[in-house]
């Protein structure tokens, strides 16, 4: 009997010796021109039509100026999923905590999934203002959970994203200029110079979010970078000095950038969340590193996508998570001030330390599980990576311009 042929996605990529066919290699061509082009047209609608409207003396400028990298941005979060759509084609399945911390009830599920007419999975009706940890296992992670996104609430959350990534890239060409007009928090990787920077950051988009009602989603990896080679024994390391358990699957997660975050965030939005995704990707095996088996090179050129991403959730109210004592900042005297503090009390510290090792813990078993049964849980629903409207195809591919100009113009006749 002749073996099976493994599937691509279970075999490293170091490993994969076949050469590709001139249908993926013009597929590949066709992706690389199709991001490329699309999002030099968000950085042109950017700086040539919203730049200057910060240079006038108006209120009513800077709003649409913030309207329109809101729409930009929105623009960018539905080519993610197109890229994936007509390129690497997956879906993501989800799951929800059902026992101890963060837990969702049966009525909470049932209240969540918003199916169509057809009985598929259409969005979540989960808060749109949260700080979404996760466990870092490949660098796609950042383009699937924007993707993720999409699917929170009837227009998604995906013109709301916002995440922290080292300063060096916010002069990328095209990319890290878009960035930098998302607002995007960058970081010297020096908690010294950075802690300031985050809070301030944060504060100033809290304010924001919550006076004019909008969505917040702030990315946030505890581990700081994926699990590696060079960073297994790092964790490792670390744990042994502190005489705690490492991970099996994971790293340790660092506790600090969370906490800052979260005290920023907490007296701005009264009701933020934190939601927590276990992620998992088919094909890695046990104690595997992510990105021996997936890159963006490898999902996007070569074709080889994953089949699904697992996500597994779990939600907090902040009153849930020890950040600490936060009556004695000035923050709460004036929730409107931009004022951060710089120092939190070592008790504090330690508290919310030991409660996010501990969570981080509970996700590492539950990864084990996974590998065992393939599943976080036998109920689960899947939702295809793909766009829902044909609006959002066109906003993508920059077929937007147009259409933003005629309302640019609009408000400005207002």
């Amino acid at each position: 009997m002749t073996a099976k042929k493994p599937e691509p996605y279970t075999i490293p990529i170091a490993a994969r010796t076949e050469s590709l066919p001139w249908r993926r290699k013009l597929i590949a061509l066709a992706s690389g021109v199709v991001f490329a082009v699309a999002c030099l047209t968000m950085n042109i609608v950017q700086i040539m039509f919203l730049l200057p409207l910060l240079a006038l003396p108006f209120n009513w400028s800077r709003t649409l100026y913030a309207d329109g990298i809101r729409h930009t941005k929105r623009a960018f979060g539905c080519l993610l999923i197109l890229m994936c759509q007509w390129f690497a084609p997956t879906k993501l399945i989800i799951s929800f905590e059902r026992e101890g911390k963060g837990r969702f009830t049966e009525e909470e599920i049932e209240r969540i999934v918003k199916r169509n007419k057809n009985g598929e999975v259409e969005w979540l009706d989960l808060p749109t203002k949260f700080i979404l940890i996760a466990n870092h296992q490949v660098y796609p992670d950042w383009w699937y959970g924007w993707g993720f996104t999409y699917f929170i609430g009837p227009r998604g959350a995906h013109d709301s994203v916002y995440i922290a990534l080292k300063k060096s890239l916010q002069w990328v060409p095209v990319l890290g200029w878009g960035m930098q007009f998302f607002n995007f928090i960058f970081l010297a990787r020096s908690w010294v110079s950075d802690r300031a920077q985050l809070a301030s950051s944060l504060s100033a988009l809290g304010k924001a979010a919550e006076e004019h009602d909008n969505p917040l989603v702030f990315f946030l990896y505890p581990e700081g970078t994926v699990v590696s080679k060079d960073t297994r024994p790092i964790s490792k390391k670390f744990a042994d000095k502190m005489g705690i358990d490492d991970m099996t699957n994971m790293l340790l997660p660092r506790s600090t950038g969370l906490q800052y975050s979260l005290r920023s965030l907490a007296p701005r939005i009264p009701d933020l969340k934190l939601l927590d995704m276990t992620t998992v990707y088919p094909g890695i095996p046990p104690m595997g590193y992510g990105q021996s088996w997936y890159t963006l090179r490898s999902i996007f050129l070569n074709g080889i996508a994953p089949p699904a991403i697992h996500y597994h959730l779990r939600l907090f109210s902040i009153d849930d998570v020890p950040i600490g004592d936060l009556s004695k900042t000035n923050r709460m005297a004036d929730p409107k001030s931009h004022a951060v503090e710089v120092e939190i009390p070592e008790e504090e510290k330690s508290a919310f330390d030991l409660w996010l090792r501990e969570l981080w813990h509970e996700k590492d078993r539950s990864i084990t599980r996974w590998f065992e049964t393939s599943s976080f849980d036998k109920r689960r629903f899947e939702i295809p990576l793909r766009l829902k409207r044909t609006r959002d195809t066109l906003d993508a591919l920059g077929f937007f311009l147009p259409t933003f100009v005629e309302y640019m113009w609009s408000r400005i006749r207002k």
